[in-house]
Formats: C-alpha cells, structure tokens, sequence
C-alpha cells in the first residue's frame, strides 16, 4: 500500500493533500512543506486487535489537595502564574522579536535558583557568552542558573534525565530539532514533536518546563495550535518598543484565572515591576485636551486605569482612514456607526485616529463609552473633566449595558484622585446620579441621553 502523502502549512498548521505554491488557509506563500507520519507500520493499525486495560474512574466529589506552588519573589510574574510555580507544569511564553521575553526568562531563572529550585537554562538561539553578558548586565552572574547552548532534543532530554533539575527553560522552541522527524528545525512538525516530547517529560519526571515561542506578524505564536493544547499555561509578553512598559498576560491558565496581566518596566538593569500601573499609564498624562478620555478597566482581576486619545479631521482623501493602535478596529467601525444611525452624528469625511496610550491592548467590551466620549470630544472640540473616568458598553440599539465589577474601578479611580464617573445604568441603582465612595457617579441609560447631556447633541 501506497504511503499517504501529507504537506502541511509551516505558518498557520493547516493540512493538505497535495502541494501547493500558496496557503489557502492563512494566505503565505512558499509556506507548504510534506511531512512523513510520525508513527507507521503495526502501531498505526486498529486498535481492536488486542485488549487493552481497563481504566480507573472517579466521581466529581473527589477532594484533591492544591499542587504546591513556589514563589519567584517577582509579584507580577507570581500573579500572571495563578499564585507561584506549579510543579510538573509547562509554559509556553510567546512575544514579538526583541521585546525582552530572554531578559524576562532569565530573571526569572535567577529568582527560582536564588529560592531553591534547581535551574536549568537552554538556548537555541544564543551564545553561552551572551547569556553571561547579559547577566552581568541584569545584576544576575552570582545566580546559581545551570546554562547550556544546545539544539538537539535527544541530547537536552538526555541531559534532563541526568540532572533532574525542578525548572528547565527552553529558548525557544522552534530552534529545537528531533532527529527522528524529516524536517527543518522550526517546521510545524518539528515543533509539534518538540513540545511533545518536552511537555511529556515535565509530566512525567515533574519538572516545570518554560518553553519560549516565536509570534507570527498577526502577533500568535508561530507553529500549530495544537502546542497551545498540550502546555499547561500560554502567557504573551506585549509591548510597543516604543514605550518602557511591557505587559505578561495570561491567555489559558489551568491552575490559575485567565486573562491575568503583569506590569514591567523596561530599565537599564531589565525589567522592573510596577505595583501600580494605573498610577504608571496615567503619569504623562498632562492638561485635559480634546479627545483625552480615561477609562476605568478590568484585566483579569486587577483594577486599571488607562488613557485613550482620539483625534478626528477632515480627510482629503476620497475614502476616510480609520486607524486604531491598542483596540479592535472592528469594534471602532461598530462605535462609529452606532454614533451616526442612532446619535444622528455622522464622521463621513473625517479621519479617525484612536490609540491606548501607553502601550496597552484592551479587549474588555467596557471600554465602549470611552472610545465613544473619546471620538465626541475630538469631533466637538470639548474636553471632559480632568477628574472623570468613563466606562460601560454599548449595544447596537445605542442601549448602555452595565460593566461588571463597578466598585472595584470606583475604589481604583478614586485612589488616584479621581472624584467622577459616568456609567450605564444597573438594576442597584437608585437614581441617575448617586454618591459611592465618595465619588460622584453619574449613569446613562443610552447612547443618545449621553450625548445629550455632555456634548449638547442628540
């Protein structure tokens, strides 16, 4: 019998039965390479030839004691990983090209070591020598971090095996090569194998394993998804290079909530944390200007203030620009439409440029009536109170749902001085403008009475 041919796209892991110049999935060229099936012969038949063992079952009531968990003494990084380092766990790290995912790792490994745990670092990708510099720079040569350079998975597995250690960082995956796959390091199959095989040993031995990985230019890690399935925990480094601050956000955590952020800043000696990022995001914020709004979010469970800047002006061009920096352009084409059918205030002619200062990407729908109080007061030339922050999502009927979590951005804002907000309307509210601790929030049932009351139109 004929071997199944497979080719399989190194950029977006989609499968096809032929080869092809260009990805019909994720639209790259020169992208589809053929595999070889990773297991054929007798192990590849129906399984229904032989008997296999039964399997023991439990009931949901069954009380489980929490895996321990160790702390790095870096707060963010301990907070991001659910509360410590859980043994026996993987992690996969991903972030864009240069913006500090090895100085994080390495700090990292240092704080681990420096508290007990035996440590290895693994590189593909740099020199041993570089490494070392780049400690001494961090403050980090006296940590007790085992180091090695290699690429070969036999022989890192090898090396695990000898020396058991309790936390092994691989930098990166996509440099690791499995002799026993027939392609290029890097390739889909090659990670695939990679991840595999280490996550099987951190399991299996009890070694927490940090695996770092590369991020295509649509800002995923790079590889199949499946590796996203197998780690226990995928955490994303973000940041712009232009800015100091650097964000470590949890997208899947099994022992811990998702979506939880940590807060860096980029210094000369590595990365600093920020225990109080809302006073960080907001320290350049000046004289209240026309489209200067700041919003009162919630990433994971932490409170955060953040501002977003709106500039709207005429466009000569025939077809108006919409650039978003920070936030979902589609949901902006929403905001913008909603505003003109149901608001009657049209942005037809008019460039529309938003941005979320600071570096920070928000996804939280609540940001929906600061993004429109935003793009109001650059249109109207009207600046809101310095002392305000905005909050609350808006529907497609112009109607404004209640954001969850209200006190815990109140108590946020008023730490730093805020003493106003406006907020949709919620089933505990007694009027339209009430007192909570000590701030005055005001509440908006719709769209258009919010545009009524503060930019006199509607």
């Amino acid at each position: 019998m004929a071997k199944t041919k497979s080719f399989t796209c190194s950029a977006c892991g989609a499968a096809f039965s032929k080869w092809s110049g260009r990805c019909d999935a994720c639209g790259e060229w020169n992208t589809i390479v053929q595999e070889t099936p990773l297991s054929s012969g007798p192990a590849s038949k129906s399984l229904g030839a032989r008997r296999g063992a039964s399997i023991e079952l439990s009931n949901l009531s069954t009380t489980e004691t929490p895996p321990p968990r160790t702390l790095s003494g870096m707060d963010e990084l301990d907070r991001v990983l659910g509360g410590g380092l859980v043994p026996a766990s993987a992690i996969l790290v991903g972030g864009d090209p240069g913006i500090g995912k090895s100085t994080l790792l390495l700090q990292a490994a240092a704080n681990f070591a420096k508290v007990g745990l035996k440590t290895l670092y693994i590189s593909g990708e740099e020199a041993a020598a570089q490494i070392r510099m780049r400690a001494q720079r961090l403050g980090l040569a006296d940590a007790p971090v085992k180091l090695a350079t290699e690429t070969n998975l036999r022989d890192i597995l090898t090396t695990l095996e000898a020396e058991r250690p309790a936390l092994a960082i691989i930098d990166s995956i996509q440099t690791m090569w499995a002799d026993n796959v027939e392609s290029a390091p890097g390739s889909v199959s090659q990670v695939r194998a990679a991840a595999h095989e280490l996550t099987s040993f951190a399991k299996r031995r009890g070694v927490s394993v940090i695996l770092v990985g590369h991020v295509t230019k649509e800002g995923q890690i790079a590889g199949p998804r499946v590796v996203e399935h197998m780690v226990d925990t995928v955490l994303y480094f973000e940041g712009e290079r232009g800015h100091q601050f650097r964000i470590l956000r949890a997208v899947k955590n099994r022992f811990g909530p998702a979506d939880e952020i940590g807060v860096f800043e980029m210094t000369g000696r590595g990365l600093a944390e920020v225990s109080n990022p809302s006073a960080l995001f907001l320290s350049e914020r000046g004289t209240p200007s026309p489209g200067s709004v700041v919003f009162a979010g919630i990433e994971g469970t932490r409170p955060l203030l953040v501002e977003l800047q709106a500039l709207v002006a005429p466009t000569p061009h025939a077809q108006p620009r919409r650039s978003v920096i920070g936030w979902d352009g589609g949901r902006l084409a929403m905001i913008l439409a909603v505003l003109e059918a149901r608001c009657g205030i049209p942005f037809a002619g008019l460039d529309v440029y938003l941005n979320v200062a600071g570096g920070l990407k928000i996804t939280e729908p609540a940001a929906d009536l600061a993004v429109a109080a935003a793009l109001l007061s650059a249109r109207e030339d009207v600046a809101l109170p310095a002392e305000t922050v905005i909050f609350g999502e808006i529907s497609l009927s112009g109607a404004l749902r209640p954001a969850p979590q209200t006190e815990n951005r109140l108590k946020e804002a008023q730490k730093l001085g805020f003493t106003a907000a406006i907020a949709p309307v919620n089933s505990t509210a007694g009027g339209k403008t009430v007192t909570n601790a000590g701030m005055t929030l005001t509440r908006a049932s719709d769209l258009t009475g919010f545009v009524g009351e503060h930019f006199g139109a509607g």
